[in-house]
């Protein structure tokens, strides 16, 4: 069994706005994921979920201060962790550094679950939509 002092660790965001879900494509574009990446030293995992927003998504905003969970996923033969913050989008810009190689796209929260295919995020987004109400007001 893999431990969380065996894994990568990672920060990404569920960016949310009005109600909507954003979600990207990975790097290869062939599975839709949430803005994450891998921790820096000398900055926190806050600090790391924002950076990550604003690079794979053109996404910046408030970051709820504690994270909403954290999931786990294979890459290249490593166990990444990454650990999920809430961000209430507040600025959303029509460049951005990886825009050249990756979607944006805002849909409901049934939607973004029907279209996330890595179990681990699924899971957890599943359990953040069942308890927290703010994500789907708004929804469609």
């Amino acid at each position: 069994m893999t431990t969380a002092r065996d894994c990568v660790p990672q920060a990404g965001v569920l960016a949310v706005r009005g109600g909507r879900v954003c979600l990207i494509t990975s790097r290869n574009g062939k599975r839709w994921v949430i803005p994450k990446g891998c921790q820096e030293a000398g900055k926190t995992a806050g600090e790391m979920a924002l950076q990550e927003a604003w690079e794979e998504a053109g996404l910046a905003g408030a970051l709820e201060r504690e994270p909403i969970g954290a999931y786990t996923y294979e890459k290249a033969g490593t166990t990444c962790r990454v650990t999920v913050f809430l961000m209430h989008v507040t600025e959303m810009a029509e460049e951005w550094p990886e825009m050249s190689f990756r979607q944006r796209r805002w849909l409901s929260p049934g939607r973004a679950m029907a279209t996330i295919e890595d179990p681990g995020l699924r899971k957890l987004l599943g359990k953040v939509f069942a308890e927290e109400g703010v994500v789907l007001v708004g929804q469609d």
